[in-house]
């Protein structure tokens, strides 16, 4: 064998040595949450990293757009919508593994204004928004693709209220941002979850609409069809668990038993 061969021979060798020394690379799951499960989300994740060593990168959004993320091949392991439809979507298109999904929480849906105001009320077919409005917007996600949009809107039509109110409504990509428009000042009245009203300091809960007046509030969670690897099943087992429970009845959300 010539010098050279020998040389390039050892280099090799010691590249592929080096490449088998080196640490393996940390295990990590992606899941795509609803943009209202980010401090539940946040917690559990950091739970489950300290007990397993599994990263946890969670990326939030309106349903809607994670879905249609996911439809496009989007590199998520897990899902967790704030609609079943959203996620009857992904099934009916094999996006996920239907034999992993089940509904992980529920939700309330209420009337939001500046903490500084925070007289409770009924609200009800009388309820004169226009009025509390006072030429301000309504906060609202988007209201036909949106989860919280969507109860919100299906709500005041419940109450024949969203005729008068939907000149007034101002749309966002998703529930948080419409919780920041009240938070910041520039709505004086919004339609979030109950949960995200208790993250934020800076608003109050002015009505908490009635559970009929709108389609039920559940979070369904299921495997990805790209998700092939234990840790990510693992990490659907461990928001199955009392661990996970525990965090979700403290920020606000229903489990079943609730």
């Amino acid at each position: 064998m010539s010098d050279i061969l020998r040389r390039i021979s050892l280099v090799l060798v010691t590249l592929l040595w080096s490449a088998a020394s080196l640490p393996a690379a940390a295990e990590q799951i992606t899941v795509f949450a609803a943009a209202s499960l980010k401090e539940a989300i946040d917690e559990i994740s950091s739970d489950f990293t300290r007990a397993t060593g599994i990263d946890v990168a969670a990326s939030y959004a309106g349903s809607s757009a994670l879905a249609r993320q996911i439809g496009f091949g989007a590199p998520a392991d897990v899902f967790i919508s704030a609609s079943t439809d959203w996620m009857n979507h992904l099934e009916e298109n094999s996006w996920i593994q239907p034999a992993t999904r089940f509904d992980l929480v529920g939700n309330r849906l209420v009337l939001i204004g500046p903490s500084s105001d925070a007289a409770a009320f009924d609200i009800a077919a009388d309820t004169d928004l226009i009025a509390m409005l006072a030429g301000g917007r309504l906060a609202m996600a988007l209201t036909d693709a949106v989860p919280a949009g969507i109860y919100g809107k299906a709500a005041l039509e419940a109450l024949d209220l969203w005729d008068d109110v939907a000149p007034m409504v101002a749309q966002t990509d998703n529930v948080r941002a419409a919780l920041s428009l009240v938070s910041l000042g520039a709505a004086p009245l919004g339609i979030v979850y109950a949960t995200d009203a208790l993250a934020d300091d800076k608003v109050s809960v002015r009505a908490i609409f009635p559970p009929h007046t709108h389609p039920p509030i559940i979070y369904p969670v299921a495997l990805t069809k790209r998700a092939t690897s234990p840790q990510a099943e693992a990490f659907l087992d461990y928001l199955n668990g009392d661990a996970a429970d525990k965090v979700f009845r403290e920020l606000g959300f229903l489990l079943e038993a609730d």
